[in-house]
């Protein structure tokens, strides 16, 4: 149940050329007495929805063939057509994964590749653009059970579309015994599947094949950043990204590199052989890969990101955006002020210790020789812990890692000489928590922004993170009106709205804080110019 109640964006919220017209044209449903269940057409067959408020919820439809047996490793298959009607009315189960953080939930089911699509029950003449999101989870975690999507289609006036995709080892990971097209890719060949899905029913549903926004956030998010620079593989899909807390620059690694962590989770359950591996790994229980997924990551959240350099993803973020050979679509991109100090609060909440004493220790083990520099751009008795310091310094930039504003700003720069690129920044430092209270200041964190597009988010099943205070909820307002216009239009605008401007060599984003929603410099914000002397190779422009 939403935790705020926002009025439907309309006409008038999106500034009038969004929807010209609303007549009595309904979605291409058959519905029973009382409008209480619908069925859909779909390529594979009838699928019956259930009413939601404000919306028609068709939930667990397979878009692929489970991914069991012979198909584990292996790229999605088509899923086989059935006969009579789908029941489509709940949310499928997670893809395989470990408990994190002592907060999200097990799964150890396979047969997972299901989508879910939510319509507004208000009549429309002209189709309905589309939103396929995808969920984030660090590459091991997530599913659309956390993402309840009849909110933005009902306020945004779309369709709404989330993904489950295959994850961690299953999903993400490369071995010399798998086919080398898509080796590290599963994946992402999953959300191309459900693209092409899109692509064959979304119009029995309403929405237009042809207005087609991919967005997600985190893993998700990285995973929008994949799908734009392989234009081979995805050019046609989608007409619009929303890339919201992931640097489509990070340093990629390679196959070889992702070869690697293949061969060590193969190590770790058994399955050393070269000529039989393929075959044991399809046949160990998949809690056990994935219990060897999280003892070889470590503490390396960058274990099973996407790797480059197969058919999959033919060249990294930095190559693509700077050469201009991705998909050329608008692009809304962004995330939180203070990405990191989520992660600092989680090892804080774990027991670890951050003190003045080993402050310099620590900034040492992230930037090396330079920590001099960054000790003094980022002294401790400047914040209100030392945590938060150490935080703070990692969410402006962080040699390695993929959130952090520096490089945020660092994909606008590169992909805004090709395309309208609109950069954002949440900034809600009394944002509801995502995780425990760690005894730290946080702010605006990773993931941070969720509750105010999926109410009552709280990264598990249950959605029972807390309300919006009332400044909030117009922030949420606001920003539930930028993303539907883009969503419709490609670009974030309406009455009433402090203007977005594209952005340019000045580096200005928008800031979205309560009663302070405007243009700013983000980039003297969060001292890039500084890190860009220090990383040339990571920001360089």
């Amino acid at each position: 149940m939403a935790r705020f109640t926002l009025r439907r964006v309309g006409c008038a919220l999106l500034g009038g050329t969004v929807c010209a017209a609303v007549l009595l044209t309904p979605v291409q449903a058959t519905a029973t007495a009382g409008n209480a269940v619908f069925v859909v057409q779909t390529s594979e067959g009838k699928v019956r929805g259930v009413p939601g408020e404000g919306v028609r919820e068709f939930k667990g439809i397979p878009f692929a063939a489970p991914p069991v047996a012979e198909l584990r490793f292996a790229p999605p298959a088509p899923v086989q057509p059935w006969q009579g009607v789908l029941e489509a009315t709940t949310v499928r189960e997670a893809c395989p994964q470990a408990r994190r953080f002592g907060l999200t939930e097990e799964s150890n089911v396979e047969d997972c590749l299901h989508l879910n699509v939510a319509v507004p029950t208000a009549s429309r003449k002209e189709a309905r653009p589309v939103l396929v999101w995808l969920y984030g989870g660090a590459f091991v975690g997530g599913s659309t059970r956390l993402y309840p999507i009849d909110f933005l289609a009902r306020e945004g006036d779309m369709v709404v579309v989330s993904v489950n995709y295959r994850l961690g080892p299953l999903g993400f990971m490369a071995h010399p015994a798998f086919g080398t097209e898509a080796n590290g890719g599963y994946a992402l060949e999953d959300q191309r599947a459900a693209l092409r899905w899109v692509q064959r029913n979304i119009a029995a549903f309403g929405g237009d094949p042809g207005n087609v926004t991919i967005g997600g956030v985190s893993a998700g998010a990285a995973s929008v950043c994949m799908h734009l620079i392989s234009p081979e593989r995805t050019s046609g899909l989608f007409q619009k990204a929303i890339i919201q807390s992931a640097g489509c620059t990070f340093n990629m690694r390679s196959v070889d590199e992702g070869l690697r962590t293949g061969l060590a989770v193969a190590d770790v359950v058994g399955c050393t052989d070269p000529k039989a591996a393929l075959q044991c790994l399809r046949s160990k229980p998949v809690k056990e890969l994935v219990d060897a997924g999280t003892v070889v990551a470590g503490a390396d959240y960058l274990a099973f990101a996407p790797i480059y350099g197969n058919g999959t993803v033919p060249r990294s973020g930095a190559e693509a955006f700077a050469t201009g050979n991705f998909v050329r679509v608008p692009i809304l991109n962004g995330g939180a002020s203070h990405e990191m100090r989520l992660y600092v609060g989680y090892e804080v909440a774990a027991g670890g210790k951050i003190t003045l004493d080993n402050y310099q220790d620590r900034l040492r083990a992230l930037y090396g020789d330079k920590v001099d520099t960054v000790l003094a751009a980022y002294p401790a008795d400047r914040y209100s812990s030392v945590p938060t310091a150490l935080g703070t310094a990692m969410s402006d930039f962080m040699p390695g890692g993929g959130l952090n504003s520096c490089l945020f700003l660092r994909t606008a720069w590169l992909a805004s000489r090709w395309v309208p690129v609109y950069q954002y920044e949440f900034a809600d430092d009394a944002a509801p928590p995502v995780m425990n209270d760690p005894g730290i200041e946080l702010g605006a964190v990773h993931t941070s922004e969720m509750p105010y597009q999926f109410p009552g988010f709280s990264n598990t099943s249950v959605l029972d993170g807390p309300p919006l205070a009332a400044p909030q909820q117009e922030l949420a307002r606001q920003m539930v009106a930028y993303w539907s216009s883009f969503i419709h239009t490609g670009r974030p605008a309406g009455a009433g709205l402090p203007e977005w401007q594209p952005f340019d060599p000045s580096r200005q984003a928008l800031r979205l804080k309560p009663g302070a929603v405007g243009m700013f410099d983000a980039s003297g914000a969060h001292q890039c110019p500084m890190w860009e002397r220090l990383y040339p190779q990571d920001l360089a422009r």
